[in-house]
């Protein structure tokens, strides 16, 4: 595979940090940081796997030819990952964010940065994780790396641009500077509501886009279910207090535009299959990795309720996921509603 990414340039400052959650999103991005002249210790909790990734020095299952550059060191025990660390960055799944951060509590110092590259909410509370990590460490800033991004991409070094949004923005600032490099731009927000609720809304339109193309409905259907989809994601993004303009960003459409149009998206993969007949426990488990928008899809529904909102693109996919819904007869579903103005409903 094509090796891409800076060495240490002037000006750039070494760094020691602990990337937590040795799945595909956070070993590219240990990758990433180790090439440029970060010291990075991967994290993982399945110390087998771990110590035959240290041996290996590659992850062959999600990161197929992607050496480990020098300075990536690979780590099993969570304390000792992060001991040394100025900075935390947690690539857990959104099921594992609150144990992991709970774990991190006990002893992480307060001068060391944390930030999550976790898409999500939580199962059952319907919580973003900013709000579980003010639970869990009242007073720090919430920090999320987000944005259109598929991780084989990345580590390729692959054009990308994605987003840090923290609600102090010295340390956006900060954690931008770490990832940034020449193929790699990193803009920076204080919207940590927009950037989370764009990051757990795309994953469910994706599961849709992947269900239409999967019945055959083509290229308009799917422009259409983009562009309904994104006023669904306004529409609750706004009621919870996130910016029109970061829902319309890299946060929100551009990750919405990615996850539905390729199939490196899990989650579109999932709706493919799902349309063609394929039970739901069987495709999770051939993709074998976290696919976030079936969790998601229940807590996005949960919270459209909760709030009154207009989610009809989001209700039938919890219907086929959960309630048993035919594919087919969730298009039939959303064909039928009421015509309505376009431009009504967009915001609450």
């Amino acid at each position: 595979m094509h090796k891409m990414g800076r060495t240490p340039t002037e000006g750039l400052t070494s760094e020691t940090i602990a990337v937590l959650g040795a799945g595909v999103w956070g070993t590219a991005l240990a990758v990433i940081l180790a090439r440029q002249g970060h010291n990075i210790s991967l994290w993982g909790s399945d110390e087998a796997r771990m110590a035959r990734i240290a041996h290996e020095r590659c992850h062959a299952v999600a990161l197929p030819g992607v050496d480990f550059p020098p300075l990536l060191t690979v780590e099993s025990d969570l304390k000792q990952a992060c001991t040394a660390a100025s900075g935390i960055l947690l690539a857990v799944s959104s099921g594992g964010f609150r144990t992991v951060t709970r774990a991190l509590a006990s002893f992480c110092d307060d001068r060391q940065v944390v930030v999550w590259a976790t898409k999500g909410l939580e199962s059952g509370s319907h919580k973003r994780l900013s709000e579980i990590y003010a639970e869990i460490r009242p007073g720090r800033p919430a920090t999320v790396i987000t944005g259109p991004t598929f991780a084989k991409e990345v580590a390729a070094g692959l054009p990308t641009a994605l987003t840090v949004a923290s609600d102090d923005i010295a340390v956006a600032e900060t954690v931008a500077s770490w990832l940034r490099n020449e193929r790699l731009r990193v803009y920076t927000s204080d919207d940590v509501v927009g950037a989370e609720i764009g990051g757990a809304v795309k994953n469910v339109l994706a599961i849709a886009a992947g269900i239409s193309d999967g019945l055959g409905f083509g290229a308009n259907a799917r422009a259409a279910l983009v562009t309904r989809g994104l006023a669904e994601l306004l529409r609750l993004g706004v009621a919870l207090g996130a910016r029109t303009e970061t829902l319309m960003g890299l946060s929100g459409v551009g990750d919405l535009v990615l996850t539905c149009t390729d199939d490196l998206s899990r989650n579109r993969r999932l709706g493919l299959a799902l349309a063609r007949g394929r039970s739901l426990g069987a495709i999770v488990g051939e993709l074998g990795q976290a696919v976030e928008g079936v969790a998601s899809a229940r807590e996005v529904y949960a919270l459209a309720r909760e709030h009154g909102i207009d989610m009809p693109i989001t209700e039938q996919v919890y219907e086929v996921l959960f309630g048993g819904r035919a594919p087919q007869a969730a298009v039939t579903a959303l064909l039928g509603r009421d015509p309505k103005s376009e431009c009504a409903g967009i915001t609450p």
